[in-house]
Parts: structure tokens; C-alpha cells; sequence
């Protein structure tokens, strides 16, 4: 008697379907009313997968007896899986012979018959090597998931999906990074919070999603929150190597398994590629430092995040008094007319990309300013080494940070913070090292600060007028400050507040860029057609950051 199984769809799907005693999964048809996902990124570097499916199952079909569900990697272990059906437990649970790798659940006498609904509970409670490194900065690592998702053929009708992620604890709220979900229906913006252990959480919701189409999630955090051996470093060639050893087992499909595993791998090579803008010339090693850089300038070389290079640059003009916020969310500037003269080429072409009327004009004046910028900064860098070159600023940060912590009073530490500020936000740390400088003490804000907060003497709470204070000659002045958490979270999250309302997908962005600064190589002529793959399964293409897609596929 053949058991009738409910699977993911994807390569191996494809490949099973072909076989005639694999016409009987076809009696499945049911909708997938609700899917319930917790993504817990543990200390340890392992994750643990929560999923609640709410089937209801078609009238005249097979009843829903076994459900395979795909896990991330092999590294998986099968005595942490656990599930029931409506509460009640069950026992049947083993390695998918469907599903490559995941686990198959047997339903057992808690099938869920013909035109009757039930919520299948599954818990993966420990996978490991789902952690790998952030390609935009050394010090973070990255976090990628893509929930199970069926067969087209078999499920129908909207899914309302949540997908929460539960970040390492000890985690402060400025420090992670979300990615920009692919696919995705609902807000690329996740609700943000903490749950009951106080981990911080990100969380995506939609009603108008279906349970047949892949979304992925992601998520960057500093490294140090999870052990160094836990995050997976791993070459072209280790990689191509594991898919086609994953793969051996169907070598019947022969060259059109090469060819495909051979596009996966290169794609995933291009897409990392693509978030290194600066030209391979650059690289390669001069002699001396290159001094006189400003501080955006200084970002280029370091290969910051393009969308912290414009934040640095939106507060350089704001300082210097040519321009104003006037919403930060949707961001919108008021630029002063005409431009002020003075201004680095760079601030002006910001500036005038502001007084486009539509985003994506916005958008494509920006990318042609970070070009231009990249060229700018390619050229001065000849004949210098860049390594010693990012020691130096290196260096120019850690004094800056040392000038404002050393102030006696929160006075000049405000002042000192104000001078140094463009310095300071190249740390990859900055957020966290602002809140613990300005932890418990006011901030007396800048000149500027009316220019950067909208609301800043218009009509919003106005911050602390502060008691006076003397300096030097007996005079008395007395400036408003604000909480100094406050301040810092503010500056903090500036970068994040841009990237949304103007930049998007920081990953396409900065890839059209790439295109122009630091092409991929072109294909040689012999490498034939092109190929247009389909169908489910693992096919992550990580947002920002690494890409480590803990995501599920195969089945029939």
C-alpha cells in the first residue's frame, strides 16, 4: 500500500514527479490557512525552528497522514524534532526519504481527513553551521531564512505568514541589521521588539502571502554574540564541492546537474561580488599612507556600507548649513537655494539629487554619485597602500572616540562628540559606543540639531533647557540638551531611517554601482545559452549579507 505524503516542492520534487508510481501525491489538495514560524538564533551559533501550520483539507482528496518539512542543512539533530497535531503529541518522526535533508512526520490516527482543518506543530530544536559571515562588514555575521513552503499543485488560496526571528541575547537594539526580504508582500520593514527572554525580535506579518511562493528573511548582528567556530567561513570551491556531493546520489540527471549546480554556485559568487564596489586596482599594494582624506572619503576606502557613506554625508551638509530635514520617515530634505559654494563635489551632487521630484530619479543620482566618488577616491589612492592607508583612519577613529570619553563635563564631551562626529560614525560600533558615552548624562546638542530633528522647537517636545553654565570668564550660558540615550539612539538609527526612505534594497542599489566601479568579469564565448530554472526549493539569494539561506526544499 502506498503511503501518500504532503512535501515541499523543489529539485528533488522535480525529479520524483517524473516517476509513474509518484502519480498518486497528486490526490493532495488542501489550503494552507496559516503559517506560524519563531526562528530562534541561539548564543551558541545553532538555531532552533518553530513552525505552526494550519491545514484545511479539501473535500474528496487524501487525507493528510504525513508531512515532510525541509531543515536548513544536514547538520540537523533528528532527537530535537518534535510535533504534534492540535496538542496532542506524536512519535512518528524520522529522516525524510522525500525531502533532502528534512524530517517526515507521520500524522498517524491524527490525519486530517477529507474537508477538515488542523494545526500541525513541528519544533527543530537544534541545527547547526546556519551562521555565516556579513559580506558588508567583517565584524557582523549574517542570518538568512526561508520558510518551508508546498507545492502549487497541491496548495491553493492565501496563507496569512508571520516569520519571527529571536536574535542572540545580550543584544542592544541598536546593534542588529535587518535585511530587505525577497518575494516578500508585506512590509520590508519588520515590527521590532523583545520576547519573553528579552532577546530582541524581528517580525514580518502578512495576510496576503500563500504558502507556494519562497520569502526569505535576514538578519546581521555583531559576531562577538555568537562562538567564532560557529559562523561558517567557506570558499568558492568548499561550496561548489558540498552541492556536488549533495547531489551525487541524482548523478542520472548528469550534465544538467553540473549545469545547474554550476549556475547556483556562480550566481552566489556574482551576488557576494557585487557588495565589493571598489575596484580590484585599489587592492593592490602601493607603499605609504594616503593622508587628507575627509571622512566619506575615508568610508570608500574602508568599504563601509555605501548607505552609512550618504547618512555621513546627509550630516555634513546639514552642518554646514545647506540643507534641512523635513520628515525623516519618508526622508525628505529642504535644500537651501542656491547651494551654498564651499562644499565637497560629493555634498553638492547629494544635495542636487534631493531636488529631483521622484525617488528612483533620487535613487539614480545617488548611485552616480557614489561612482563618481569611488573614481574620485581610486584615483588619490594611487601609488598608496591601502592597508596601511585603513590603519591610519583606523587609528584616527580610536583618538576621536579617546577625546570624547576623556571630557570632564558633559559639556565638552557634547562639544568634543560634535567636533569628531564624522570620524566617529565610521565605527562599526558606533551606536553602542555612543550610548555607553552619553549613558546617564545629558547631551547638549549641536547647532545643527534643529536642522536634523524635524520636530526640534516646532511644535514637539522640546529638549531640557540645562541649568547655566560658566565658562571661563564668569559668563553664564544656557544651552538645551537632551537624554543621552535619546541623542544616540537618534544618530544611531539614521543610517537604517535612510536606507528605507530613500535607498531601498541596499543590496540593488550598491550592486548597480558595482556594475559601473567593479564589474564582473564578462562570460567567455564559449560558455553557450543561458539557463532559466523554475520551481521550489533551496534557491537563496541572500539579501545583504553572506549567505547562509536556512531554507527548505525537495519533496513531491
Amino acid at each position: 500500500m502506498n503511503t501518500k505524503r504532503l512535501a515541499l516542492f523543489g529539485l528533488v520534487g522535480l525529479l520524483l514527479l517524473a516517476l509513474p508510481g509518484s502519480a498518486l501525491a497528486q490526490t493532495y489538495s488542501f489550503s494552507l490557512d496559516r503559517e506560524v514560524v519563531n526562528v530562534y538564533w541561539n548564543a551558541d551559533g545553532t538555531q532552533s525552528i518553530d513552525y505552526l501550520f494550519t491545514f484545511t483539507n479539501d473535500v474528496g482528496v487524501s487525507p493528510i497522514d504525513f508531512v515532510d518539512v525541509g531543515v536548513p542543512n544536514s547538520n540537523y539533530d533528528l532527537s530535537s524534532v518534535t510535533a504534534d497535531v492540535d496538542g496532542r503529541a506524536l512519535s512518528d518522526i524520522s529522516p525524510s526519504q522525500y525531502v533532502s535533508p528534512g524530517v517526515a512526520v507521520g500524522l498517524g490516527g491524527l490525519a486530517i481527513p477529507t474537508g477538515s482543518s488542523g494545526n500541525v506543530h513541528v519544533v527543530i530544536g537544534r541545527v547547526q553551521r546556519v551562521i555565516y559571515p556579513d559580506t558588508n562588514d567583517q565584524n557582523y555575521a549574517s542570518a538568512v531564512f526561508a520558510p518551508t513552503f508546498f507545492d502549487s499543485q497541491f496548495v491553493h488560496g492565501s496563507t496569512s505568514v508571520s516569520v519571527m526571528f529571536h536574535l542572540p541575547p545580550g543584544m542592544k537594539p541598536e546593534e542588529p541589521r535587518y535585511h530587505i526580504p525577497e518575494n516578500w508582500p508585506g512590509s520590508q520593514e519588520p515590527q521590532t521588539g523583545f520576547d519573553n527572554q528579552g532577546r530582541i525580535t524581528y517580525t514580518w506579518s502578512s495576510l496576503q502571502a500563500n504558502g507556494s511562493t519562497q520569502y526569505t528573511f535576514g538578519a546581521s548582528f555583531p559576531a562577538q554574540y555568537v562562538p567564532a567556530d560557529s559562523i561558517v567561513r567557506t570558499s568558492l570551491l568548499a561550496a561548489l564541492g558540498t552541492f556536488l556531493a549533495a547531489l551525487a546520489p541524482f548523478a542520472v540527471c548528469g550534465g544538467f546537474v553540473l549545469f545547474f549546480v554550476l549556475i547556483v554556485a556562480l550566481s552566489a559568487w556574482s551576488n557576494s561580488r557585487r557588495l565589493q564596489y571598489l575596484p580590484p586596482k585599489i587592492s593592490i599594494e602601493g607603499h605609504g599612507i594616503k593622508r587628507g582624506l575627509t571622512a566619506v572619503e575615508a568610508a570608500v576606502v574602508m568599504q563601509k556600507p555605501l548607505d552609512q557613506a550618504l547618512t555621513m554625508i546627509m550630516f555634513a551638509v546639514l552642518k554646514k548649513e545647506a540643507a534641512r530635514v523635513v520628515t525623516r520617515q519618508p526622508l525628505k530634505l529642504e535644500v537651501v537655494q542656491p547651494i551654498p559654494e564651499g562644499l565637497q563635489p560629493y555634498e553638492r551632487d547629494f544635495l542636487q539629487a534631493f531636488l529631483l521630484p521622484s525617488e528612483r530619479e533620487k535613487q539614480r543620482a545617488l548611485q552616480e554619485l557614489m561612482v563618481q566618488l569611488i573614481k574620485s577616491v581610486s584615483e588619490k589612492m594611487k601609488g598608496f597602500s591601502r592597508n596601511e592607508t585603513v590603519a591610519y583612519y583606523e587609528d584616527i577613529i580610536k583618538r576621536a572616540w579617546t577625546q570624547v570619553q576623556t571630557a570632564e563635563t558633559p559639556e565638552v564631551k557634547s562639544q568634543k562628540f560634535d567636533e569628531v562626529m564624522d570620524w566617529t560614525m565610521l565605527d562599526r560600533d558606533f551606536g553602542r559606543r555612543s550610548q555607553e558615552v552619553f549613558h546617564g548624562m545629558p547631551v547638549f546638542v549641536p547647532m545643527w540639531w534643529g536642522r536634523y530633528d524635524p520636530g526640534f522647537g516646532r511644535g514637539a517636545p522640546a529638549p531640557s533647557p540645562a541649568a547655566p553654565a560658566s565658562f571661563g570668564g564668569g559668563g553664564k550660558v544656557s544651552m538645551p540638551h537632551l537624554p543621552g540615550a535619546d541623542f544616540a539612539a537618534s544618530i544611531a538609527n539614521s543610517t537604517q531611517t535612510f536606507s528605507a526612505g530613500i535607498l531601498g534594497n541596499v543590496s540593488a542599489f550598491t550592486s548597480k554601482i558595482t556594475d559601473k566601479t567593479n564589474p564582473v568579469p564578462p562570460p567567455s564565448r564559449s560558455s553557450g545559452g543561458s539557463f532559466r530554472g523554475g520551481g521550489g526549493g533551496c534557491a537563496c539569494a541572500c539579501a545583504c549579507a553572506g549567505c547562509a539561506c536556512a531554507c527548505a526544499g525537495g519533496g513531491r
